[in-house]
């Protein structure tokens, strides 16, 4: 509901007649709106993360695998709907300083997430750079969510930029040369 209607529009009372529940039965599983609504987009995080490591814990060449997660990113990364439900929520109920605090710490859970892919794919495929993993990731989420609040807007922006992103990374860390040091 919340991904159809968005978080305003969507009540409690809406959620349990849609669910079938009693509006109490609703508020004794969550505390509020903003709780249900954090548990819909946790839902959602844990899909994608599943998504992403499983193309990547998959056998193959890392051009062949870049080649489903570009696909993949297409197709999952595109959807406005999450997008959009993503920002009114973070726009709306992040005044709040409880839920600006859940927001950020499942933006940092997700991030380390993506740095430890980022380091298991860079020592599977010899890549240089794993000391800026955790820098790659926050680049990675932020081309990501920013690809995705485009074209929540413009369904004609190409989210294929995406996996070229990617691959202009992971090219720049397969061929940058190794830092010098000085010696004495």
């Amino acid at each position: 509901m919340f991904l159809n209607e968005g978080y305003a529009a969507t009540s409690l009372d809406k959620v349990a007649i849609e669910a079938g529940y009693s509006k109490g039965a609703v508020y004794s599983n969550f505390e509020g709106k903003e709780e249900l609504c954090l548990e819909v987009l946790d839902g959602i995080h844990r899909e994608k993360v599943r998504g992403v490591a499983k193309i990547f814990s998959g056998t193959g060449d890392l051009s062949s695998q870049l080649d489903v997660f570009a696909a993949w990113a297409q197709d999952e990364l595109a959807d406005p709907r999450w997008t959009r439900l993503e920002f009114e929520f973070a726009a709306v109920a992040g005044r709040n300083p409880w839920v600006a605090e859940q927001l950020a710490t499942r933006h940092r859970e997700i991030a380390e997430l993506v740095r430890l892919l980022v380091i298991d794919i860079s020592q599977r495929f010899g890549l240089r750079g794993v000391e800026y993993a955790g820098q790659t990731a926050t680049a990675l989420m932020s081309a990501g969510i920013g690809l995705g609040a485009l074209r929540s807007l413009d369904p004609k922006i190409d989210m294929n930029i995406f996996g070229l992103v990617v691959r202009s990374m992971i090219r720049a860390s397969s061929t940058m040369p190794e830092a010098q040091t000085e010696t004495e």
